[in-house]
């Protein structure tokens, strides 16, 4: 492995796998989005894990103007999805690294074999399951988001894993928009938003995700779970907090982090 990608890859695998920190940026950091997903799909031929899913995360102006996307994209391990069972759901975090919650819809993928979706009522079609939950964003580089979306790209896009709860019906599908979304971090109300803040939303998500896959020729593939952006904001937590995603009428779901749950 002698390009500079492999040997940041190399570096946020390694750390990853013993769960230490980094404290400085393990390389040159990506100026561009084409770079960042080379280290990116470097880190993924190192790890002998199987994905389960993908993360979906928003590039905020003046950023996506300069990179030319309004949305990232990071791989989720098949062994760090939990599924909702009461409030026992814990998540390990990065001591000294960055470690956030975020409500979101999960998503899971069901390839059709046609035509790529070219907006999310296509995406819809891609999908046959729709459920609550929460991202744990986390990270070795306490300042991951601090650096921009191309720093985050190359650290597996910032996850940790995905808690997936209640499964909404797919007639209530078209009015995702209309839920209102709350996120509490040790009982204190951190967020408050609906998904029209989302661009286009969850579909839209599906959407970016399955484009940005056939770029980089990476075969979507049916169960994956898809994390569709943080609904009320990307809310910081401490080791040994909890939080609690409240969705309207659907129903709540709660995850707790910690640097070292053993």
């Amino acid at each position: 492995m002698n390009s500079a990608a492999g040997e940041i890859a190399h570096a946020f695998v390694e750390a990853r796998r013993s769960w230490k920190s980094v404290s400085t940026y393990p390389g040159n950091p990506p100026a561009d989005l084409a770079t960042a997903y080379r280290i990116q799909d470097e880190a993924l031929s190192i790890w002998k894990r199987r994905i389960g899913g993908w993360k979906v995360g928003k590039i905020n102006p003046p950023a996506s103007e300069a990179l030319g996307a309004n949305r990232l994209i990071g791989p989720v391990f098949e062994d760090a999805i939990q599924f909702e069972m009461g409030d026992g759901n814990v998540f390990r975090i990065f001591d000294r690294g960055f470690a956030a919650v975020e409500a979101e819809f999960m998503l899971r993928l069901a390839p059709t074999g046609g035509p790529l979706p070219r907006n999310r009522q296509e995406a819809m079609d891609w999908v046959d399951d729709v459920r609550i939950g929460i991202e744990v964003a986390s990270s070795p580089y306490a300042r991951i988001n601090v650096d921009g979306p191309c720093v985050t790209v190359s650290d597996h896009g910032n996850n940790a894993g995905l808690l997936i709860g209640q499964r909404i019906d797919r007639e209530h599908w078209p009015m995702l928009d209309e839920v209102d979304v709350s996120l509490d971090i040790d009982g204190k109300e951190a967020g408050r938003a609906t998904t029209a803040t989302m661009l286009d939303g969850p579909f839209g998500a599906v959407t970016f995700l399955i484009q940005n896959l056939a770029e980089r020729q990476i075969e979507p593939r049916a169960g994956w779970w898809i994390s569709s952006g943080a609904i009320t904001g990307v809310h910081e937590i401490a080791p040994g907090g909890d939080a609690t995603a409240y969705f309207e009428n659907v129903g709540s779901i709660t995850a707790r982090v910690d640097a070292d749950p053993t």
